[in-house]
């Protein structure tokens, strides 16, 4: 009779495991993508193919809001969003630009060169300190920044039709 008994906490243990597990695997989408409002990081990032040029955000280039995408060649969901960044670059010229994060300079070539390149412009973060003044959580993820340098919309993870429209709402308003 006893050893039933010790049967139920370990019955139980298992069951929130399991329950959290699920809840683990089931996110709320919504979560992913938030409306911010919050200055864009005042660093500069060296370009990747000017070296000796810098681009910053905190005041974005152009005319309008544009997109950062936080993105590196070792990420696979950076290349299942590529074809969503590119859709939005044909859409929205001049108004999608690139950071690559902790990522060596070849590498980001040699990952652009197959996938092609859609960003206007690509600054690099090698140390990884840029993502952390964007609040990266991890890579992807999709910044739209004000034309007064303010970030309007975060997207957490890898962009798809959903969560590119409403990047589109945000670039096109």
């Amino acid at each position: 009779m006893k050893r039933w008994l010790l049967v139920i906490p370990v019955a139980l243990l298992l069951g929130l495991g399991v329950l959290g597990a699920y809840q683990l695997m089931q996110p709320d989408d919504e979560s992913f993508v938030a409306k911010a409002d919050r200055s864009a990081p005042e660093r500069a990032f060296p370009l990747l193919d000017a070296p000796e040029q810098e681009i910053s955000f905190a005041t974005p280039p152009g005319d309008g809001p544009v997109m950062v995408n936080l993105f590196a060649s070792w990420c696979a969901p950076c290349r299942a969003e590529h074809g969503d960044i590119t859709s939005l670059a044909e859409e929205f010229p001049g108004q999608v630009y690139g950071l690559a994060y902790k990522d060596a300079p070849e590498a980001t070539r040699a990952f652009l060169e197959e996938l092609g390149n859609p960003f206007e412009q690509i600054g690099v973060d090698p140390s990884g300190q840029g993502g952390l003044d964007f609040g990266l959580t991890g890579v992807p993820e999709t910044f739209v920044i004000s034309e007064d340098g303010q970030i309007i919309l975060h997207v957490r993870g890898p962009l798809d039709v959903e969560r590119s429209q409403q990047v589109a709402e945000a670039l096109g308003g």
